[in-house]
């Protein structure tokens, strides 16, 4: 494989991509905190805690999978500015790196989406159990 500018500039349109959905997710994430936090006020339910509980460990999740989105397309950069000088193999190391830590990112997100989903079922099996009542 030839290994030449367009290659480390292939991944900057992806963890830009990246980085907006995780984004998003933390905005969805904060309106969520803020309603939840208002209905808390008035209703003092247990679910309640338990769901702004697990949206903190969630926020803080994609907290790092922001900031290692942040760091591989620094490490992309840095491989790519290397690449003007004549060590081809740094810039390569740099690369591989960048790599590395974008696949910890996308780990980081999978756990979250599956924290999401734990969330949305303790929310769905208390509406059954109501509506079993």
């Amino acid at each position: 494989m030839e290994f030449n500018l367009t290659t480390p500039a292939l991944l900057f349109s992806a963890i830009s991509l990246l980085l907006l959905a995780f984004t998003n997710r933390f905005l969805a994430l904060a309106a969520l905190v803020r309603e939840l936090h208002s209905q808390y006020q008035q209703s003092k339910d247990s679910l309640i805690r338990l769901q702004i509980q697990s949206l903190r460990k969630r926020i803080a999740i994609i907290k790092y999978t922001q900031l290692l989105g942040a760091v591989s397309f620094l490490l992309c950069t840095v491989s790519m500015l290397i690449l003007f000088s004549p060590h081809l193999v740094l810039s390569e190391v740099f690369f591989g790196l960048a790599l590395v830590v974008l696949m910890g990112s996308l780990g980081l997100s999978i756990w979250e989406i599956y924290l999401s989903v734990e969330t949305l079922n303790m929310r769905l099996s208390d509406m059954e159990h109501e509506t079993a009542h």
